[in-house]
């Protein structure tokens, strides 16, 4: 697989669930699994935390274009991560090839309501689709210099690299 193909590592607000999901990755993508990226760190930053390279994992999801739809896909990420081109000055995110391992356990792709849990191995649609025996190779947006060097002065890292983990859960609702 050449580099313009790759999957894509998404985490954040491009999660299943998460606000720019359904707007950015629904109808595009073919497989969505678990994955991490060994080799990044999860930042608070101003506004949402920030993958940069650094010691512990980020908790993501391994995307799959779906057919035809892979350059439409770069370009929306990109745009949503305000990726200009290599090295440009104006980068907040730079996309970088990296590796990531998929991970065991649930597909992530969301459920309709009333439908069954989609079955481990298997693509969204319900094409056959086992999970790599090891790691792959994907774009990932990392966190551009200038915003590094903002987080070496106040970025904490997310424990964990599970940036959910820092939302408090959902408050009971009244009758």
């Amino acid at each position: 697989m050449t580099d313009g193909r790759l999957p894509f590592l998404v985490h954040g607000t491009l999660l299943p669930g998460e606000a720019d999901h359904d707007r950015f990755l629904r109808g595009r993508t073919r497989d969505e699994r678990p994955a991490v990226p060994p080799g990044a760190l999860l930042c608070e930053g101003p506004g949402h935390p920030y993958a940069v390279d650094g010691p512990d994992t980020v908790h993501g999801t391994l995307v799959t274009a779906a057919p035809g739809a892979h350059g439409e896909l770069l370009r929306l990420l990109d745009d949503l991560e305000r990726y200009r081109g290599p090295d440009h000055p104006r980068n907040l995110y730079d996309r970088l090839v990296r590796s990531a391992h998929p991970r065991c356990g649930r597909p992530t792709a969301p459920r309709r309501a009333g439908t069954a849990a989609p079955r481990m191995g298997r693509t969204r649609p319900g094409r056959p689709g086992p999970l790599p025996d090891g790691p792959v190779r994907a774009w990932v947006h990392l966190a551009a210099a200038p915003v590094v060097r903002s987080l070496r002065t106040g970025g904490t890292p997310v424990p964990g690299g599970d940036g959910l983990s820092r939302r408090p859960p959902p408050a009971r609702r009244t009758p």
